[in-house]
């Protein structure tokens, strides 16, 4: 099967097409036939050597990719029958396992982190689905803000960011977001019921609409030190690259580890539905062929995309 991978960690011009052995599903698990794979800075995280930490014992070629869309072609013994073959489907991808990651015809996967594609979506579209909104899930869960409370969330254009302020407000709380001014309508079209300007001062401004500060905040933006003035004495601070503090006032930081709730079906399953229910915004910057994945790193590396890349395996 086809695949795009590293034999070495290195800038984008690492990535290379790679011909490897067709994956064969084992106990527990499905293979699925790729259909799209979404760029996410994860995946760049890997090609630059960033996971080496969580795979010592692997060897190259290593593929990126933990979002992929397409069709199940294979089960493996001891299926419960929740999937078939021949399903649309999405699933997580955890790329450090030995199966590899998502950039490839074919992914073997546990069938725990497959559920069904979200019905009138294509599937570059679904493929944006998983990771981002489960991060963004994951982040609101730890801040623990009770419904009618009040949460922040920075890098609210981004894909998680996006995600974070549309699932806070379907769990009935207040938001306030930041947007550049080209991303207000955008941002409020999410639901944001507050916005503030993006940038270094965020944390300021958010204190200006809040005086005691917000009892929680997604640090889509990844400012960390930045946005925890940001925050109430006592609240919590939703990190989403590992950034563990510490943080005065007694705020509570809490690295948001997405790899953690691969298996959890029930709650990738809600997202699919809040996904079909029009709850999530599924938001596709550019489609482009699986051969040109340095270029989509190129470009995730240039910033200021609205919504995910995505790789066409079909």
């Amino acid at each position: 099967m086809k695949a795009l991978g590293v034999h070495q960690f290195g800038g984008p011009e690492v990535l290379q097409v790679l011909d490897l052995p067709e994956p064969q599903a084992g106990p527990g698990e499905v293979r699925i036939r790729v259909h799209a794979a979404a760029v996410n800075p994860t995946d760049a995280l890997l090609r630059t050597g960033g996971h080496a930490v969580r795979m010592p014992d692997r060897r190259p070629p290593f593929v990126p990719g933990m979002d992929a869309a397409g069709v199940i072609d294979q089960l493996g013994p001891g299926s419960d029958g929740r999937l078939a073959l021949g399903q649309r489907v999405v699933a997580m991808v955890l790329f450090t396992s030995p199966h590899g990651g998502a950039y490839a015809e074919q992914v073997v996967v546990p069938a725990a982190s497959v559920v069904p594609a979200p019905e009138g979506a294509d599937f570059p579209a679904a493929a944006t689905l998983l990771m981002n909104a489960l991060t963004a899930c994951l982040a609101l869960d730890a801040l623990a803000v009770p419904r009618g409370g009040t949460v922040a969330v920075t890098g609210a254009a981004g894909a998680v960011g996006g995600y974070a302020v549309e699932l806070a407000k379907a769990e009935g709380l207040t938001v306030i977001a930041d947007a550049a001014p080209r991303d207000t309508e955008l941002v409020r079209g999410f639901g944001a019921d507050r916005l503030v300007e993006r940038g270094a001062e965020v944390a300021a401004r958010i204190r200006a609409l809040v005086p005691a500060g917000v009892p929680g905040l997604v640090d889509g933006s990844l400012q960390t030190t930045e946005v925890v003035p940001a925050v109430a004495d006592g609240g919590a601070l939703a990190e989403l690259r590992g950034w563990t503090g510490p943080a005065e006032r007694g705020v509570r930081v809490s690295p948001v580890m997405v790899a953690d709730a691969l298996t959890d079906t029930e709650r990738l399953d809600r997202l699919r539905r809040q996904a079909e229910d029009g709850t999530l915004t599924l938001r596709v910057a550019e489609v482009l062929p699986a051969e040109e994945a340095a270029r989509a790193h190129r470009m995730l590396a240039s910033g200021g995309l609205r919504g995910r890349l995505v790789l066409d395996f079909s």
